[in-house]
C-alpha cells in the first residue's frame, strides 16, 4: 500500500489519522530556530551524517537551516546542495536567471517592475510559487546566504503542517473552504507583449496524489490576488492571515547570516524590511524544484513521538 492510499491526517472525514498525526506532529515540532540548524563543513559536499540530519529536521518540520563557512559568491553551492538532498528540475520561472538558481538582491530594473524579493521592502507571508498551476507546483526550496543586510532581513518560517493543525482545531470549516479547487486564483500577468504568465487557480492545501504528503500555496498579498467570493473562503483566509501576524509561539524567527542557508519543502515563509550598506548588499541564492527533499515523501506516516514532552498541547499556547 503506498502512503496516499494509508488512512490520512489530511482527510477531513477522518479524524482518528488527524488526531493521531496532530498528537505527534505537536509533540516532535521545532521549538525554536536552533532545533533546526545543522552545522555543516561545506553545504557542496555534504557528509553522511550531515545529510542525515538535515532530512530528519526536514521530516519532522518540512524544512532545516544549514550553518557553514561557505560565503562565497558561487552558485555552486546551492546547485550541489540540491543535488545531494535529490533536487534534480528546477523551476525557471519568469524571474529565474538563466541558470535556474536566482539572485535575490536590490536590483533597479526588477524593483521597478513591481517585484517585491528585489527591493528592501517585507515580503510579506507566501509560499514559493503560488502563481504556478497546481501541475506546476513548486516541491522545495533553498535559499543561501552569501550576504546579510546591514539591519533587517530577518526571516520568519512556519511549517504549514503547522497551519494545518492551527485552522482545523481553530474550525475544520477554515480548512474545507481552504481545500476547494478554486480557493485562490493568481490572476494573469500581461506586459508589452501580451500574457507573461497565464491566470492560476486552485486550492491552498492539497495533497500529493502518489505520496499524500501536504502541500500548500499561499500569498498574504493582497494586489493580483482573488480569493474566491464565498463566505467561508474570505473567513479562513482572514483566519490564515490572523494566525500568521499573531505569532504566539508557533512562528520560528531567524537571521540567515553569510554561509546559513534554508532548506524545506516549501514551507510559509516572509522577509522583514531592511537596509543596506553600499559595497556590502544583501545577496542570496534562491533555487526552487518541482521535487521534495529526497526522503521525506510520507513523511506524516513515520513522525516518533517525541519523550518528555506532551503529545497534546494547545497549537495556540506560547508557553512551552
Amino acid at each position: 500500500m503506498n502512503d496516499a492510499a494509508r488512512p490520512s491526517p489530511f482527510d477531513m472525514g477522518d479524524e482518528a489519522a488527524y488526531a493521531r498525526w496532530r498528537d505527534r506532529k505537536l509533540a516532535s515540532r521545532a521549538l525554536s530556530p536552533t532545533d533546526l540548524v545543522v552545522e555543516v563543513r561545506d553545504p557542496r559536499a555534504l557528509t553522511g551524517p550531515e545529510m542525515a540530519e538535515i532530512v530528519r529536521r526536514c521530516r519532522r518540520d518540512n524544512m532545516a537551516l544549514y550553518a557553514s563557512r561557505a560565503a562565497d559568491e558561487d552558485k555552486e553551492v546551492p546547485r550541489r546542495l540540491g543535488a545531494q538532498l535529490g533536487l534534480a528540475t528546477l523551476d525557471t520561472n519568469l524571474l529565474a536567471d538563466e541558470d535556474g538558481i536566482t539572485r535575490i538582491a536590490v536590483t533597479g530594473t526588477k524593483a521597478k517592475a513591481g517585484f517585491i524579493p528585489y527591493t528592501t521592502h517585507r515580503i510579506r507571508w507566501h509560499t514559493d510559487g503560488y502563481y504556478n498551476p497546481p501541475s506546476l507546483r513548486i516541491r522545495a526550496m533553498l535559499l543561501h546566504c552569501v550576504r546579510d543586510a546591514a539591519s533587517g532581513g530577518d526571516t520568519a518560517l512556519l511549517d504549514h503542517e503547522l497551519a494545518f493543525i492551527l485552522l482545523r482545531e481553530d474550525n475544520p470549516d477554515h480548512v474545507r473552504a481552504l481545500l476547494q479547487p478554486d480557493a485562490l486564483t493568481i490572476p494573469a500577468r500581461t506586459d508589452d507583449e501580451g500574457v507573461a504568465r497565464p491566470a492560476a487557480v486552485g486550492p491552498v492545501f492539497s495533497t500529493d496524489p502518489e505520496s499524500g504528503d501536504l502541500h500548500m500555496r499561499y500569498t498574504a498579498r493582497t494586489r493580483s490576488v482573488a480569493w474566491k467570493d464565498d463566505a467561508a473562503t474570505l473567513a479562513a483566509s482572514a483566519r490564515l492571515l490572523q494566525i500568521l501576524e499573531s505569532d504566539a509561539g508557533h512562528v520560528l524567527r531567524t537571521r540567515l547570516s553569510p554561509g546559513m542557508g534554508l532548506v524545506c519543502n516549501n514551507v510559509l515563509h516572509e522577509r522583514s524590511a531592511f537596509e543596506d550598506v553600499p559595497g556590502r548588499e544583501r545577496l542570496l541564492y534562491r533555487a526552487r524544484y518541482v521535487e521534495r527533499i529526497a526522503g521525506t515523501a510520507g513523511a506524516w506516516t513515520q513522525l516518533p513521538q517525541a519523550s518528555g514532552r506532551s503529545p497534546r498541547r494547545s497549537p495556540f499556547s506560547s508557553a512551552q
